[in-house]
């Protein structure tokens, strides 16, 4: 009787120590929500103060500055010089008025003329390239925009890519390019962007190559790929995914768990709204913004995305007010996944609203080993604001702290890419920051909570003119090679190496392979990527499968006259890469920005996502999704999920051995999401080439170093991975046709 009357009061006892504990335990949880509620309201409160804003003093949006310019060309009426009568003509093309900036610059041509206003040749020259390059613009808008097609764009220009349907754009435009090219000097700079512009319009015209003079037309290899490549076709309006817009990021991930993949694109126009676009499973997307809660979660430039919670579900993170300078203090966003389908914006609830900079891109990674994901802010510093990039610890409570001063990694530079990878093998994450117009950072992660800039003692300052940079493993050596991509060319130079002019060269794409012991050697000239590019968004994946990693860089700078292909260049076995840009069709002329390899209709092949458009509103395009046609190689899908380690693996390293033509091969690649303008999915694709055994996969986790070796694995399927888990789960996947189901 005893005993039980003793088990009874125990029980009792626990019941009521349990209903204790739960007690503040929910009260915390009720504080927690309460708050995340606050940060999001105060950040769609914020944004739209800013966007208010926006609409007049934006550098690239706003009215402001135009409006005082046409004040100013009103009040001195005939008198108005020509520069002046030129900025105001650009201000109305940049805002989407087309032909009142044609006819500004008209009538300035004509006082220029006769003598009405003062000006030399230079100005005539100026004015003139100016009114072709309006009237080429008043083409893309009647023709790839208003009558957009799958190959609208897309060089070599043909079929439904023809401006045949609305002619007056390109005709007018060629005079005044050739007006250009005959009186300015051979090999000017301005006369061979000249001569890029005129190809181009009598190719939209269907007049090249016989339309344009022998002396100023480009060589038919200039249109061609030396390669043979399959043709990728743009099945974004097919999908759902050709949006009218400028410039922005992309996220390719799964964000709701059921396997398919889902895009989250942003905006970078004053009230350019953030974009959830869930896979239906059909092939089609559906936009699911208001669904998901992110309405006036507004004006991102570029996005990431990680499990930084270790909850299970991917959170994101937007960046804001890049290349504005001082007038770019505008927050970040910090979007946790509520795993309903819903996010919420706790930048100011998690720590990370403290501060503004103008920042175009971050990432992901451990550095302190502790299990749960840092954050690195890649910020924007100039004379005009003190920037400091930001190191936020993860504290592991939905919080973070800015340790970036005492761990000597602020920068102070202007911040274009960055990206976390053990480039030295010793366990430990190391970050490079890349920097426009200021020598570049390696920073070695010391193990002490601080990091060494290893960049000058390595000679890996350079490209001082730099853009996107990641850490890859280019040739399959087992070591992390180093990708810097060089922005610091334009048309001119294009034409220069097509025409074999010789010009001083710009500054150069670089390509860093690494000994896997904290040594490099630059390689980019001997593989074949010195050639002139101006890549924003850049990203790597694997396009055919052979189990080497290919390139897109998405081109152009906020110039309306830097209309260039976007090029993918394949790595061909990690010797060399190989320009494969038009035969894959990839050759977009709009600005191209966020890009994401992923195999969004599950066939066991890469596509491709490209963000086209301008910073400028009257410079938009749609974007572009190019459909891998299959290569005939097999693969291998893994979704590596941490539990010591972070729950995405970011940092995981995988190796795949398996026979191929009775040699053993390797594929390595490291768990993340490829570039730093565009985000591929976390779930890694390894092409296998003509492998006709898998031997094992060895994953190494990040946290604990151990590596986890699976055996009898599955060729061309996807597996889940867990860390301490024997084995692996094979995922189901259902294939789909783009746009339509199977």
């Amino acid at each position: 009787m005893f005993a039980g009357l003793t088990l009874a009061v125990r029980c009792t006892t626990v019941v009521g120590l349990a209903a204790l504990t739960a007690a503040p335990l929910a009260g915390q949880q009720r504080r927690d929500s309460a708050a995340k509620q606050a940060s999001h309201t105060r950040m769609v409160q914020e944004l739209a103060a800013i966007a208010e804003r926006s609409v007049r003093d934006h550098k690239y949006h706003g009215d402001d500055a135009a409006k005082a310019l046409w004040a100013e060309m009103a009040q001195l009426g005939d008198k108005a010089p020509w520069k002046l009568r030129l900025d105001g003509a650009l201000a109305h093309l940049r805002l989407g008025a087309t032909r009142e900036g044609i006819a500004i610059l008209q009538a300035a041509d004509d006082a220029l003329v006769a003598k009405r206003i003062d000006g030399d040749v230079d100005a005539r020259n100026s004015v003139r390239f100016y009114l072709g390059m309006a009237w080429l613009r008043l083409a893309e808008n009647e023709n790839c925009c208003a009558r957009n097609a799958p190959e609208s764009c897309i060089l070599p220009l043909r079929d439904a890519a023809l401006h045949t349907a609305a002619p007056e754009g390109a005709t007018n435009a060629i005079p005044w390019f050739e007006a250009v090219i005959a009186n300015t000097p051979k090999g000017d700079y301005w006369q061979l962007s000249s001569i890029w512009l005129l190809n181009l319009a009598h190719m939209a015209l269907d007049q090249w190559p016989d339309g344009v003079p022998a002396a100023h037309r480009l060589p038919a290899s200039t249109f061609t790929s030396s390669t043979s490549f399959p043709a990728f076709p743009n099945v974004a309006g097919r999908v759902g995914l050709d949006t009218f817009g400028m410039l922005g990021g992309v996220i390719v991930d799964d964000f709701d768990g059921d396997l398919d993949l889902d895009l989250m694109v942003s905006l970078w126009s004053a009230a350019g709204q953030l974009r959830y676009l869930r896979n239906d499973g059909d092939g089609r997307f559906t936009d699911r913004t208001d669904a998901a809660g992110l309405r006036g979660i507004i004006s991102g430039i570029n996005l990431i995305q990680a499990d930084y919670d270790n909850d299970g579900d991917l959170d994101a993170f937007v960046s804001r007010g890049a290349w504005l300078y001082d007038g770019g203090r505008h927050p970040n966003s910090l979007l946790q996944n509520q795993g309903d389908g819903t996010f919420l914006d706790v930048t100011f609830a998690a720590g990370l609203g403290e501060v503004h900079f103008p920042t175009s891109t971050a990432d992901w990674g451990d550095v302190d080993g502790d299990g749960d994901l840092d954050l690195y802010v890649g910020n924007e510093a100039s004379a005009k604001i003190a920037a400091p990039c930001q190191l936020f610890r993860n504290e592991g409570d939905g919080t973070f702290f800015d340790i970036a001063d005492r761990a000597g990694v602020q920068n102070l530079g202007y911040t274009k890419g960055v990206a976390f990878g053990d480039y030295d093998d010793d366990g430990r994450l190391d970050l490079y920051v890349s920097n426009l117009h200021e020598p570049n950072r390696l920073y070695r992660n010391a193990g002490n909570g601080r990091f060494v800039d290893m960049a000058p003692k390595l000679g890996m300052h350079e490209p001082v003119e730099s853009f996107g940079a990641w850490f890859w493993d280019v040739d399959n050596d087992g070591a992390l090679d180093l990708f810097c991509a060089a922005y610091s060319t334009g048309i001119g130079d294009i034409a220069a190496a097509q025409l074999g002019v010789p010009r001083p060269h710009p500054d150069r794409m670089r390509l860093w392979r690494g000994d896997g012991k904290g040594g490099f050697t630059e390689v980019g000239k001997a593989m074949g990527l010195d050639v002139p590019a101006l890549p924003m968004g850049a990203n790597f994946g694997d396009l055919d499968n052979d189990g080497f990693l290919d390139v897109h860089l998405g081109t152009g700078d906020p110039y309306y006259y830097s209309l260039m292909p976007n090029l993918v260049f394949k790595n061909d076995g990690g010797t060399r890469f190989v320009d494969v840009t038009m035969a894959g069709g990839f050759g977009h002329l709009q600005k191209g920005h966020g890009c994401a390899f992923a195999d969004l209709d599950a066939d066991g092949d890469l596509d491709l996502f490209s963000i086209q458009g301008g910073a400028y509103p009257g410079d938009a395009a749609h974007d572009a999704l190019y459909e891998n046609p299959g290569f005939g190689n097999h693969w291998l899908g893994v979704l590596a999920e941490g539990r010591d380690s972070n729950r995405s693996a970011i940092g995981a390293r995988l190796r795949v051995v398996f026979d191929e033509n009775g040699v053993e091969r390797s594929v390595w690649r490291d768990v993340g999401s490829g570039g730093c303008f565009g985000a591929n999915p976390l779930r890694q694709h390894l092409g296998l080439g003509k492998a006709t055994a898998l031997k094992r996969l060895e994953v190494r986790w990040p946290k604990s170093g151990a590596t986890q070796t699976l055996r009898d694995l599955p060729i061309d399927a996807t597996i889940r991975v867990v860390e301490g888990q024997d084995g692996f789960v094979k995922l189901e996947l259902p294939q789909t046709m783009l746009g339509g189901a199977k």
